[in-house]
């Protein structure tokens, strides 16, 4: 061929590639989701570092749109997509209100064609609020004083108009249902007590990283309703916002104030991963009536109440379970576009590259080390010595892969903000190498203006490499700190075999809890263990990285359990092994 059309060629390609990318639209998510989350107001909380923090998220989908508010971020965010999210910002506590918590744990619900919003107080003073257009920030009061109150409230209006509201948040009391009048919000009748937890029959109700009810007995929260089919489902938060086991459980009834009956397994569960947690949350339907569940995740480092937001798939299957699908929860998913089984899962199978791979930085911060940002947990982290442009942090793959999209977890390593913040951003580039010597950008955010602490690229077209480099331009405060550069596509080793020799020791003594071990597979990094109460309905997930043990205390006594378990490599999953009983 000619030079000149050669060369012709490869510009032409150039130009392709570069268009494709520029015109990409978005088709996957990954958790924590990519908010400008703001940070904690409470100077006490930040005495061990001033972080970002938020929790207890509420999704409503609202004239065709998706509103997500949650504690204390001074605003709310809307969304027609799941992906990208605008920020309202928005007090809603008046002058007389002398509190940090400006919409702590809120309530949102739809009421005809209004959006109603009320914060969780003890107090009789604060106001039920109302808007037809959140979007322009337009709101007045429904209810100057909402005198009854309550902690970490939810509202739920029936198919037959009537409104009711559910709330509690203790280690001692138990979750309050009441009907309201739907025009003044006034209570008809008197709270009625609705659920208790019950830790000495279910495991995952108990206290403790380790549910082991060590310092305090487990608390109960973070009330959602949802009807289907008739039953109406009583949604928890238990047994503790802190915890790798922060759960939503269920108890299911055939009236809005009960009696309830707790479902075995709590529905929204995931307690391994790079982010751990999926408590105090919120069921909502999306455009295509496809159920989703937002929920809280842990990090639980500079404060307790350092956490992030997920959404996971969710739905009733052909028996009506409520269930969530957090296998691989904090990995690349599909955004919905359709109405969809869930049951098959929005797993992209991108699968992360870059676990506890070598790592090359620019500088390090005391003993904030470099392998940090590969070790698949959200509570550690790298920091470079400053937030000087130039500062980087190199990922080796170990071979040339097929990559499909990147996420950056950013860190608050010596932060200097309390409260929500507007106009900070951060500013990046993204570089990737076949050799390590030669290199080409990924992704150039070098004038960005936005707060992505979370940041996640899905490439318009998949790119081969093998070395991956994030070079900071700016921080919009700290240090340059990484929690986690993770690289997902997919290499060409072999998927890894099948998983043998599955063990569940579980105890006459204690059958909430089970030591559970397998023969180790040199080809995996991680496995994902499936279980639940019916051998078809193994709804339950713990992904575990690096280990061919677990111990898992989270069972219902009086009933047998079922597991299964799949290995995991950069190229895929197993199969899953046969589907074990353990009585």
């Amino acid at each position: 061929m000619d030079i000149r059309k050669y060369i012709t060629v490869l510009f032409c390609l150039l130009g392709f590639y570069t268009a494709a990318m520029a015109q990409h639209q978005q088709q996957t998510y990954c958790n924590p989701i990519n908010l400008d989350y703001g940070y904690t107001p409470i100077p006490n909380f930040a005495e061990q570092g001033k972080h970002r923090a938020t929790a207890d998220p509420v999704i409503v989908n609202y004239k065709g749109d998706y509103y997500l508010f949650s504690t204390n971020q001074w605003g709310y965010w809307w969304s027609n997509d799941l992906y990208n999210w605008k920020f309202v910002s928005k007090s809603f506590l008046r002058p007389e209100h002398k509190v940090y918590d400006d919409l702590c744990a809120p309530s949102v619900w739809i009421q005809g064609d209004t959006m109603l919003v009320f914060g969780s107080t003890y107090s009789r003073n604060f106001p039920i609020w109302m808007s037809t257009n959140p979007k322009a920030n337009e709101w007045k009061e429904a209810v100057h004083e909402f005198e009854i109150g309550g902690w970490d409230p939810a509202h739920f209006v029936d198919e037959d108009g009537k409104l009711y509201m559910y709330n509690g948040s203790s280690n001692v009391y138990p979750l309050y249902g009441v009907e309201l009048n739907r025009k003044t919000f006034q209570p008809v009748g008197t709270r009625k007590e609705l659920l208790l937890l019950n830790p000495e029959r279910f495991g995952w109700q108990r206290f403790g990283e380790h549910l082991d009810n060590t310092f305090l007995d487990p608390f109960m929260e973070g009330a959602w309703m949802t009807k289907y089919h008739g039953k109406y489902y009583l949604q928890y938060g238990a047994p503790a916002t802190e915890f790798s086991g922060y759960a939503d459980g269920v108890a299911i009834g055939t009236t809005p104030l009960g009696p309830f009956e707790h479902q075995s397994l709590p529905f929204s569960y995931k307690p391994g991963g790079f982010a751990r947690g999926a408590g105090h949350g919120a069921t909502f339907q999306d455009k295509w009536s496809n159920y989703w569940h937002v929920s809280t995740m842990v990090i639980a480092v500079k404060n307790n109440f350092e956490r992030r937001i997920g959404i996971w798939p969710a739905g009733f299957d052909k028996d009506d379970v409520l269930y969530m699908d957090a296998a691989f929860g904090d990995y690349p998913h599909y955004l919905p576009t359709q109405a969809t089984d869930h049951l098959t899962s929005g797993f992209t199978g991108w699968m992360l590259l870059n676990y506890n791979k070598p790592v090359q930085v620019s500088s390090t911060y005391g003993t904030y080390t470099a392998n940090n940002a590969v070790d698949e947990s959200i509570q550690t982290y790298w920091s470079a010595a400053t937030a000087n442009k130039g500062e980087w942090i190199q990922s080796d793959l170990g071979r040339l892969s097929t990559l499909r999209a990147i996420q950056i977890n950013y860190a608050d390593q010596d932060a200097e903000f309390l409260g929500k913040q507007q106009g900070i951003y951060h500013q990046y580039k993204l570089w990737y190498s076949e050799d390590g010597r030669k290199w080409k950008v990924l992704a150039d955010k070098s004038k960005n203006k936005t707060d992505v602490p979370h940041d996640y690229i899905e490439l318009g077209l998949p790119v081969k490499a093998r070395f991956v480099k994030l070079e900071n331009i700016h921080m919009p405060t700290g240090k340059f700190a990484i929690s986690g550069l993770r690289v997902f596509g997919n290499s060409d080793v072999p998927k890894p075999a099948a998983v043998k020799g599955l063990v569940v020791l579980r105890t006459e003594k204690d059958k909430r809890s089970a030591w559970i071990k397998w023969t180790g597979n040199k080809d995996a990094y991680a496995y994902n263990l499936y279980l639940g109460t019916s051998p078809d309905k193994l709804y339950n997930s713990i992904m575990v990285y690096n280990a061919n043990e677990y111990w898992y205390k989270g069972m219902d006594k009086e009933k047998p359990y079922y597991f299964s378990i799949e290995a995991i490599n950069e190229n895929g999953a197993s199969e899953r092994s046969p589907v074990m009983k353990v009585n």
